[in-house]
């Protein structure tokens, strides 16, 4: 279905609290809408948080990842692009992303089976997620988001104070903060910042990363849940995986990634017919015409470096599993 589309059925669902799940690409072009009691759990399987429609099925095996990503001149091809545009001051964050084709031995579902994430999504069999971050949360009418920006492989010597202290990290936190800040005032009042750049650990299959996030809150109005959908779109796509300012950026990140992400940096969540919980879709497969592709990225600014920022993408390609 389409944004039109979708919107008017979260509407609906939730003005009878009904409760459902929902997953939107990057674009909006392409969504998925659907009451909990339709889902097949053969073709979509979920676990956000331990609200789940599956058994746990973790594995103890550990994923043999055989990664052949783009070369780093390629990269840096995208990056310039991106770069004519942070020196000329049209952006001052944009999210650039790409797409490594990956072999590995076990198929999507298998996949989703092993992760241990704070969500997991298999749509399908068209891509998995296992994404640590959420998009936003909506309980007892306060609406929180949870922008995460900033990573470091714990194993680093004194990484928690190199990761807090860079002045690159501490920029592009800024600016998605404030971005967020901005979103979330649309849909909401009394927005803060409650919490500003702490540190979350996120377990992979070889080590542990540091992960900077912020808490930011607001107050909704009303019977926020008869206008679901109009919340979900109005803060579309989520500001962490885009830049800032939005609009112009999203124009520079589509010229310099030279393909649509689709489903890669949309967003997936239910509504229980009370709280709404929703994710980032990052840290993705993809199932392409029987080839597995991940994608990743980060944020670019003007005091990035084009090897330190190819190398982090590459980084990020893992499968959490403790």
């Amino acid at each position: 279905m389409n944004r039109v589309e979708f919107t008017s059925v979260l509407n609906s669902l939730g003005r009878k609290r009904t409760p459902f799940l929902f997953v939107i690409d990057f674009e909006m072009e392409d969504a998925f809408a659907s009451p909990l009691s339709e889902i097949d759990p053969k073709a979509i399987r979920y676990n956000f948080q331990g609200f789940t429609n599956v058994k746990d099925q973790s594995q103890k095996s550990r994923p043999v990842l055989d990664k052949n990503p783009i070369s780093f001149e390629k990269y840096k091809e995208r990056f310039d692009k991106v770069m004519i545009h942070l020196n000329r001051g049209d952006s001052f964050l944009a999210n650039l992303t790409v797409r490594t084709e990956l072999k590995t031995h076990l198929n999507l579902k298998e996949l989703f089976q092993i992760a241990q994430a704070r969500y997991k999504l298999f749509f399908k069999n068209r891509f998995i997620i296992f994404s640590p971050e959420p998009f936003i949360q909506i309980r007892n009418n306060k609406i929180f988001s949870f922008p995460m920006k900033g990573t470091i492989d714990a194993a680093f010597p004194n990484a928690r104070e190199v990761i807090l202290n860079d002045r690159k990290e501490l920029s592009e936190h800024v600016t998605i903060v404030d971005l967020i800040r901005n979103d979330l005032s649309h849909v909401a009042n009394h927005v803060e910042v409650a919490s500003f750049r702490y540190i979350e650990e996120v377990k992979t299959s070889g080590k542990t990363l540091l992960q900077v996030s912020s808490k930011i809150t607001g107050r909704l109005e009303g019977d926020y849940w008869s206008r679901i959908g109009d919340i979900i779109v109005t803060l579309l796509p989520a500001g962490s995986v885009s830049g800032a300012p939005k609009a112009k950026t999203l124009e520079i990140i589509s010229n310099a990634e030279g393909e649509k992400r689709g489903f890669y940096t949309g967003v997936c969540g239910y509504f229980d017919g009370f709280t709404v919980d929703s994710a980032v879709m990052i840290r993705f497969i993809e199932n392409i015409d029987g080839s597995l592709y991940y994608r990743s990225g980060g944020g670019i600014t003007a005091m990035s470096q084009p090897k330190k920022e190819y190398e982090e993408a590459i980084e990020k390609i893992y499968v959490p599993v403790i």
